[in-house]
Formats: structure tokens, C-alpha cells, sequence
């Protein structure tokens, strides 16, 4: 599956979230991750986050899609940092 994350983290937790994220997906900008995943993968994700925010003052918000395919992005302006599928 394909993931967008966009978070909205207090500043003391926000290095912790970004530095797990980046283990794991690609940083697109600033507080956005996106990349493929399997379903373990994406429990990893998922389960981590849970152990870092505090869900009485921070926010993530996970979009889903079953393959890249699937979504249609359009980027105006500058494109901070390009996901190329090729490593």
C-alpha cells in the first residue's frame, strides 16, 4: 500500500517523529512523509507513532491507497523533495 502522513506534533516530540519516519518513508516536506509500505510496514509505522505522540496535543493524520497508481498528485510551486521510486 501507499501512505501519506502529515503530522502536526508538538515541538518537543517533533525530532522523535521525524527521525522515526525517516527509517521508514520518504520525506516529502516539511511534517509530510510518503512512500510504499507493506501491511507489516504500515503496523510498524503505525504502533511507532502511537508510542511516540501523546494523543491529548498532537495529530497525525495517515492516508491510504492501495498502490501509487492510485494517486493523482499535483505539486504547485517548488517541489521540496522529490520521491523517486528508484534507490
Amino acid at each position: 500500500m501507499y501512505v501519506i502522513i502529515v503530522y502536526d506534533i508538538k515541538v518537543e516530540r517533533v525530532n522523535k517523529v521525524k527521525k522515526f519516519l525517516r527509517q521508514n518513508l520518504f520525506w516529502v516536506q516539511n511534517s509530510v512523509f510518503e512512500g510504499e509500505v507493506t501491511k507489516s510496514e504500515f503496523n510498524h509505522v503505525e504502533n511507532g507513532l502511537k508510542n511516540i505522540i501523546d494523543d491529548e496535543e498532537d495529530s497525525i493524520i495517515i492516508y491510504k491507497f492501495r498502490t501509487e497508481d492510485e494517486l493523482n498528485k499535483i505539486v504547485i510551486g517548488i517541489e521540496k523533495s522529490p520521491v523517486d521510486p528508484i534507490l
